[in-house]
């Protein structure tokens, strides 16, 4: 029998005849089902044979799909349900996910997959877990970055319900990329520091990388690169990029890319800030944007400018409450905002 795993919030445990009721509930509600491969209305009777099936199986069983029910740890209230399919031999495993959004935005996905996984490699000894989903999923995909997984694949037209197909997301994680992930720092460094980018610390520079969902904030490396060897020309002249390493307590956590101030350009542009996913939520970005400031304001520059592009994961929280204020202008898409660096 599945023995419950327990969380710093949360309670994971088998399913139980009383626990139908919610498990419609869920199903029916039409955020929760939008992206899922079970048709609406799903009824009672449908809900109870899951049910039946998931107790009696007692654990995850090879080639088959089990159930466990997410609570909170303390009332007991349940706030979602997690999925499982362990392949054929058990060596690999498929994960999945239904909270009620009544509990959406707290974390408390991300959570219970972690305790999950760290269950699928730890006691069932799978050698790969991995994660599919719509690529409009964005939410989704989120907890499954938040959780390790790394993005392996966007496969066209491949996923089937009913007579409608649509692309998939594939996330995957074995064992060693789950071990770096719960092992990277998660706290506070004690030094954040720019340092030129050099021979010696271009491969690490080059090496940094955002969530998949990320990328349409905030440009590959690769891009980064190429846009400072072949500068954009605004306005009649070149962009000249200025271009620097984030380094956290000796390590290249980070890049930094300004546009700098000439005749053409009089206010110092913030091109690129890019923190790489381990070692995001740890303070170093507002860190770094600090050292930015203070960068532009030693080059006699009196205004900060930046952009972004809105939308779920967007960094305009991050920028509007450093005190950045949208100038009203929209450039290539992108909101534009400026900050006074005299403050």
């Amino acid at each position: 029998m599945f023995e419950p795993l327990r969380t710093e919030r949360l309670l994971l445990r088998a399913f139980r005849a009383e626990d139908v009721a919610g498990l419609v509930a869920r199903r029916n509600h039409p955020d929760v089902a939008r992206y899922q491969d079970w048709k609406t209305p799903f009824g009672a009777d449908r809900a109870e044979a899951l049910v039946e099936e998931v107790i009696a199986m007692g654990e995850p069983q090879h080639d088959g799909w089990w159930m466990a029910v997410v609570c909170d740890a303390d009332g007991g209230a349940v706030v979602g349900d997690l999925a499982l399919h362990l392949g054929p031999g058990g060596r690999t495993a498929e994960v999945g996910y239904s909270l009620d959004p009544a509990h959406w935005g707290n974390g408390y996905a991300v959570e219970a997959v972690e305790a999950l996984v760290a269950h699928c490699f730890e006691e069932l000894g799978v050698t790969r877990v991995f994660g599919m989903l719509h690529p409009d999923n964005i939410a989704s995909a989120q907890v499954l970055e938040r959780t390790g997984f790394l993005f392996e694949g966007h496969t066209k037209s491949s996923y089937w319900l009913g007579d409608e197909c649509s692309d998939d997301w594939i996330y995957g994680l074995v064992r060693s990329d789950w071990e770096a992930w719960r092992d990277r720092p998660r706290t506070p460094p004690t030094t954040v520091a720019l340092e030129e980018v050099a021979p010696a610390n271009e491969r690490a520079v080059y090496r940094l990388a955002t969530h998949k969902t990320q990328e349409s904030f905030v440009a590959p490396m690769s891009d980064s690169f190429a846009d400072a060897l072949f500068p954009e020309v605004v306005d009649g002249a070149p962009l000249v990029p200025w271009m620097r390493a984030v380094v956290a307590d000796g390590e290249v956590v980070g890049f930094v890319m300004l546009a700098l101030v000439t005749d053409h350009h009089p206010d110092p542009y913030l091109w690129r800030l890019l923190i790489d996913r381990r070692h995001q939520r740890r303070g170093i970005g507002s860190r770094s944007l600090d050292l930015v400031e203070d960068v532009c304001r030693e080059m006699g520059g009196s205004v900060l400018v930046t952009s972004w592009e809105e939308g779920r994961g967007s960094p305009a929280p991050f920028y509007l409450a450093r005190g950045f204020v949208p100038t009203g202008r929209i450039v290539d898409g992108e909101t534009e905002a400026r900050f006074a660096l005299d403050r």
